[in-house]
């Protein structure tokens, strides 16, 4: 019988990106001194709701915790995916911490992945739904993903603390592989497109965020457009609410993001212990126009992807067939350098990463095995 070998690992720092790489490579890992010395030490509600995920969605898997949490086992199975699964992602993160690493494994799956996923549509910590459907999905297209049979449905939004939001995500399987992208062009903006949304307030809070996001946005084009999604009754949730998300489209087929939501806070995520009546929440008006600026940073910084898609697009790169990938971000994100190191060290798979002065961006591209060793100290040295 041969001994399984597993890779080692310690903290519980990018725990996702770790399972879904793990996963991807079939390379059991052993993670250790997950939060030892926290009050409330071991691994987090979310987190363990991640595991079960991937156990429903894989053949064979094998999941080990010791008893304080504070070390994982993981033996990844066969990626099945499968329909008319459901998944409740509970209440500490939103369903947006589940979905990318969901997606990705989706697309390698024996069959179509349909799953319906339970929990918090729109926070301020992970990004929405929203986005999903209008920037990310984008980006699978440009690597060859169908579009046929990728979806996300949204039945009913839910905002901390209590959720009730439900969506059905539908995800394609790749036929033969995905295909590497030349994008380096970010080309110009040429319209603005949203969503708002509200969930047991007034739908004034909407048109008041639209009215703000429009009056900066107007500014510099005509082409502007925010949509509003007042939900009430059962597709309201269970707390209220109030968000938007935004993405700017450009000339080159780029989509660029930001999104944010406001409601009360979770326990957890406050010291004091209060009640919901007394705190303050943020103007809908701000929230309007601080989005609006969130997005025009992220036009401003360069690059193809937002900030938030960073790692997803490098992920992709790796996930192609040896052939030459290049893509231009704006500064790397501190998820996106974490992301490039464990490729590396999942994958094998090693990226030149070339600083351009004049727009004061980054290309990246992925070389064949040949260009490897050449290039390997360059990128240990951007990284670290």
């Amino acid at each position: 019988m041969v001994k399984t070998s597993y890779m080692r690992l310690k903290g519980s720092q990018q725990f996702r990106q770790r399972l879904l790489l793990s996963t991807l490579s079939a390379t059991p890992v052993i993670i250790e001194d997950i939060r030892p010395d926290d009050s409330w030490p071991g691994l987090r509600s979310h987190e363990i709701s991640f595991l079960r995920l991937l156990e429903k969605i894989t053949d064979d898997c094998v999941v080990e915790i010791n008893e304080t949490g504070t070390k994982l086992k993981y033996k990844p199975g066969v990626l099945m995916g499968g329909k008319h699964l459901m998944h409740d992602c509970g209440l500490s993160r939103s369903i947006g911490y589940f979905l990318e690493p969901l997606i990705v494994l989706g697309l390698f799956g024996k069959k179509p992945l349909m799953i319906r996923l339970k929990g918090i549509t729109n926070d301020s910590k992970d990004p929405s739904v929203d986005t999903f459907r209008s920037t990310t999905f984008h980006m699978l297209k440009r690597f060859g993903v169908p579009s046929e049979g990728l979806n996300l449905k949204i039945e009913s939004r839910g905002c901390p603390p209590q959720g009730g939001g439900e969506v059905v995500l539908s995800v394609p399987i790749i036929q033969n592989s995905l295909s590497a992208v030349t994008w380096i062009d970010e080309g110009m903006v040429k319209r603005i497109r949203g969503v708002t949304f509200s969930t047991r307030v007034s739908s004034q809070f909407e048109h008041s965020m639209r009215h703000a996001a429009r009056g900066i946005f107007n500014r510099l084009l005509p082409d502007v457009n925010i949509e509003t999604d007042h939900k009430s009754g059962p597709d309201a949730g269970s707390s209220p609410g109030y968000g938007i998300s935004l993405v700017a489209e450009t000339t080159s087929g780029c989509f660029i993001s930001a999104d944010t939501a406001v409601s009360y806070s979770r326990r957890e995520d406050t010291d004091d212990i209060q009640d919901e009546e007394q705190e303050e929440l943020t103007p809908p008006v701000d929230v309007g126009e601080q989005i609006a600026s969130v997005l025009l940073g992220e036009v401003e910084q360069g690059g193809v992807v937002d900030s938030t898609h960073q790692g997803l697009l490098f992920l992709l790169c790796a996930l192609c067939p040896q052939d030459v990938s290049k893509v231009r971000v704006g500064k790397l994100s501190p998820y996106a350098i974490e992301t490039l190191r464990h490729i590396r060290d999942f994958l094998g798979i090693k990226f030149v990463i070339m600083p351009d002065p004049t727009t004061e961006t980054v290309i990246l591209e992925r070389f064949m095995l040949v260009h490897w060793i050449t290039w390997w100290s360059h990128i240990t040295a951007t990284l670290q």
